[in-house]
């Protein structure tokens, strides 16, 4: 417990160092006839430390729920629409999700999978919106939905914090179950497909997609997918939700994901999120989230929140895996930047296995410009 606190420590020095940085001035420029070209990016450096019961594991990380990155934005209002093209790629360093116990990943080393859009899209209020190239499939995020800012530490994406770690056998061996493989959200990635979304009819929309992994060599899976979302606000009560059906056929052997999610943030701070899925002969989960949000310091709002993750099945009938994971979120509003603690607890049993606990702590900051 003690080198968690002072691993702890270290990691606030970190985010204290980062948050240190100057604010950018926003990078973009306007036409005459309403468009313009922007440039952002983010900077997401964390300090990792991870114990499996055996040993432990300190290394300096890239975030991988919302990596370093740089992208670009080209936009134009043409007739009685708007076109859009959007380049964003990571920069390749080492994720906080590709570390394990024998495994660290080189400091920074870009390859084509690290390109997350090269997306074109035309939008109109009243046909809807059609997206063609690299970028999100029609339920990517639909299982993620969630309020607050919490997103940093506290999310249904479990696999990002620590997830490329083995379970030890009660006996110490490494078991090759990695905490990612049994704790999937099932949330629709980003792939080459071409999309099309309707417009809000009363706060709901559906979208649809088909694509194939164009990034990664020597695959051909064919993606397919759908979801119905929907977007709210009554008296001040903030309402999200969606459901979502993704299919991806590797080379005629189906795997099929069905999962949703629904999140609600109230006046007074406090939010809610519910999220399941299952796919199909091979596991399902549920998954839970408290949290609350309030400008306590007048340097921007702080954000706790508490999460479990429940799975079934997942690789192994009768398998059982469990993740409680708890938060706190500070924004620096000042300089764009947001700094964070997090901390997980993942369990695993088998059948006739019993498995040692993996504890992990994220320490962090988020620059944006």
């Amino acid at each position: 417990m003690t080198r968690h606190i002072k691993t702890a420590i270290s990691g606030v020095a970190l985010a204290a160092a980062m948050a240190a940085a100057p604010a950018a001035a926003e990078l973009k420029w306007d036409n005459a006839s309403g468009g313009y070209v922007k440039i952002y990016g983010q900077v997401s450096p964390a300090w990792q430390s991870v114990d499996d019961g055996v040993q432990s594991k300190d290394t300096l990380v890239d975030n991988a729920h919302s990596n370093t990155r740089v992208g670009l934005w080209v936009v134009q209002p043409i007739y009685q629409g708007t076109f859009k093209f959007n380049f964003e790629t990571a920069l390749g360093l080492r994720s906080s999700g590709g570390v394990s116990q024998t495994n660290t990943p080189k400091g920074a080393d870009w390859d084509r999978t690290d390109l997350r859009k090269v997306d074109f899209s035309y939008a109109s209020d009243s046909w809807g919106t059609l997206y063609v190239g690299q970028g999100s499939m029609a339920s990517d995020g639909i299982a993620d939905m969630s309020f607050g800012g919490n997103g940093m530490t506290t999310y249904n994406g479990i696999g990002d914090f620590a997830g490329a770690f083995q379970f030890r056998t009660a006996a110490g061996a490494l078991s090759g179950v990695t905490v990612g493989s049994v704790n999937p959200s099932l949330d629709g990635g980003r792939q080459g497909r071409v999309r099309y979304d309707t417009p809000s009819f009363n706060g709901f929309s559906v979208a649809l997609a088909a694509g194939t992994d164009v990034l990664t060599p020597g695959n051909s899976d064919k993606y397919y997918d759908i979801a119905l979302r929907y977007s709210g606000e009554f008296d001040g009560t903030q309402v999200k939700g969606g459901i979502g059906f993704s299919r991806r056929d590797r080379g005629g052997v189906d795997r099929d994901d069905t999962f949703g999610a629904v999140a609600v943030k109230f006046r007074s701070g406090l939010n809610f999120a519910v999220a399941g899925g299952s796919r199909e002969n091979d596991g399902n989960y549920t998954y839970v989230l408290a949290g609350y949000e309030s400008q306590f310091l007048s340097i921007g709002a702080t954000s706790f929140a508490i999460d479990y993750y429940n799975g079934s099945d997942f690789g192994l009938a009768g398998r059982e895996s469990k993740t409680l994971g708890v938060g706190v979120n500070q924004n620096i509003d000042s300089i764009n930047t947001q700094v964070y603690l997090g901390y997980r607890n993942h369990q695993l049993s088998d059948p006739g296995t019993s498995y040692k606990d993996v504890d992990a702590f994220l320490v962090g900051a988020r620059w944006k410009f």
